[in-house]
């Protein structure tokens, strides 16, 4: 038996940030990670790490209206009324629904900024650097050095604290005693069963890296997903399943995920392909399917690669002239380690493609004679459209007449998966009566808020604002 303060299962940002915030305070503290040490930090270590922030203090000036608009399916309005009373004051059926508090969505907002400040003193340094967007509506606020800065800097704190590193060690269940309060995890480590003692922090990801939860939740089709990076093949569900197990109030979509369009050809992390507003979008059949530019690329391409997704073998093909070579920084779309498909026709490129050559040259007929003239701007939405054609193309539709004709496969990554537990804003796990379940926290993406569409830039930034939070109110606990 082994005992701790606190135990946290996962070395994310999320779960690092617990680890660190708690061992400030004095507790002694372990963490578990399932990677061996070369690879901890999950999916947060290959991440390029956006933060939806306007300053280094301050979120974005729609931060919590995007929260709050995605955050819940449908729910009756008068629910949704009661869940906006103070916590105490709620009905009990509204304690814990399966919908972003506004008070979860403002303690989200208002500790944000401190905890970029708290990370700067641990000497990691943010800047509003390029990003893969070629157009965006809202700005984005990055650690230099991406995500692996974030892990290096708070795990050499962690250590320097003396927490406790367990490597190759996998959660496997809660401990719990007679009053139902949770003490510890049990878990294997070399193959052999331990238990450690403490209160938990859930941090261990989402299930993008578990066949059958996600064919469970997801659907059968999740069998034409992957994970984004290396780091999500960790990702299991364990944390999520843990604290159901128990009596854990859910939250999110579990039916769905933020999804990115990635060349399923590389192996590379994030493979990304973002170029598609410039050019057109087909499938299998070699036809179009979506509009490929509803906006800025930014604030639309998760629903747009939601229609790659739903593609025959979830696969579609993004269909370029040469006029997307002369972009100013193009290559910042386009991630992915793979050539481009090149040929000096439709039908020879389709050729390659192996898609129906008449049907691709009927489809860029059609395309190239519904386009509008108009001043075409890449870098900004700039309102060139088609007239007469279904699906519409809203911005950049200029005929793809120049060759020589470029294409990249596409395919939908699974980057996480949105359904988890409940928490408050001290990150305390949420029993089906809204009642926090004493000594369990959890963090990250184990944390389930988000619904249809992903506000973008809030991932890492969760895990580290509700991580810290969880190893604060640990510490407090139990200094007071």
């Amino acid at each position: 038996m082994e005992a701790y303060d606190v135990v946290v299962a996962g070395c994310g940002v999320a779960g690092l940030s617990a680890a660190v915030a708690a061992a400030e305070g004095g507790a002694k503290v372990a963490i578990l990670e399932r990677a061996p040490r070369e690879e901890r930090g999950g999916q947060s270590r290959y991440t390029e790490a956006y933060l939806r922030m306007k300053s280094h203090t301050e979120v974005t000036d729609d931060f919590e209206t995007h929260l709050a608009e995605n955050g819940s399916g449908a729910i009756d309005p008068e629910l949704v009324q009661e869940a906006t009373r103070e916590r105490g004051d709620r009905a009990a059926y509204a304690r814990a629904l399966s919908l972003a508090d506004p008070d979860f969505i403002g303690t989200f907002a208002d500790k944000a900024g401190p905890t970029i400040a708290w990370l700067e003193g641990l000497g990691v340094k943010f800047d509003f650097l390029p990003t893969q967007f070629l157009t965006k509506s809202q700005p984005r606020l990055l650690p230099v050095g991406g995500g692996l800065a974030l892990v290096e800097a708070l795990a050499a704190r962690a250590e320097a604290l003396g927490v406790t590193f367990h490597y190759e060690t996998t959660a496997n269940s809660l401990l719990q005693d007679e009053d139902g309060t949770v003490i510890g995890l049990a878990a294997r480590r070399g193959g052999k069963a331990v238990k450690l003692h403490g209160k938990v922090v859930l941090a261990c990801g989402g299930f993008e890296g578990n066949a059958e939860m996600q064919t469970r939740y997801i659907g059968p089709r999740s069998v034409y997903l992957r994970p984004i990076c290396k780091g999500g093949y960790f990702n299991r569900g364990e944390g999520i399943r843990m604290a159901l197990d128990i009596g854990a109030a859910p939250s999110g979509d579990f039916g769905s995920f933020h999804a990115e369009p990635v060349d399923p050809r590389s192996g590379v992390s994030e493979p990304s392909v973002f170029i598609f507003p410039y050019g057109i979008l087909v499938n299998k059949d070699g036809e179009r399917f979506t509009d490929e530019a509803p906006g800025t690329v930014d604030a639309h391409y998760e629903r747009v690669t939601r229609r790659i997704y739903e593609q025959r073998d979830g696969m579609a093909y993004v269909v370029l002239d040469a006029r997307h070579l002369s972009i100013p920084n193009y290559r910042l779309a386009i991630r992915t380690d793979q050539p481009p498909v090149v040929a000096e026709s439709v039908a020879a490129l389709a050729g390659k493609l192996g898609v129906p050559a008449a049907t691709l040259e009927a489809t860029v007929g059609r395309f190239n004679a519904a386009c509008v003239p108009g001043e075409w701007k890449p870098l900004v939405a700039d309102g060139v459209h088609t007239e007469g054609l279904t699906p519409p193309k809203s911005n950049w539709a200029m005929p793809l007449d120049q060759g020589p004709f470029h294409a990249y496969p596409i395919m939908s990554a699974n980057v996480f998966t949105f359904g988890g537990v409940k928490v408050d804003g001290q990150a305390r796990v949420l029993d089906h009566d809204g009642n926090a379940i004493p000594g369990l926290y959890a963090a990250g993406e184990v944390i389930g808020l988000f619904w249809g569409t992903y506000t973008g830039a809030t991932s890492v930034l969760k895990g580290l604002v509700f991580g810290r939070a969880a190893g604060q109110d640990i510490a407090g606990r139990r200094n007071a």
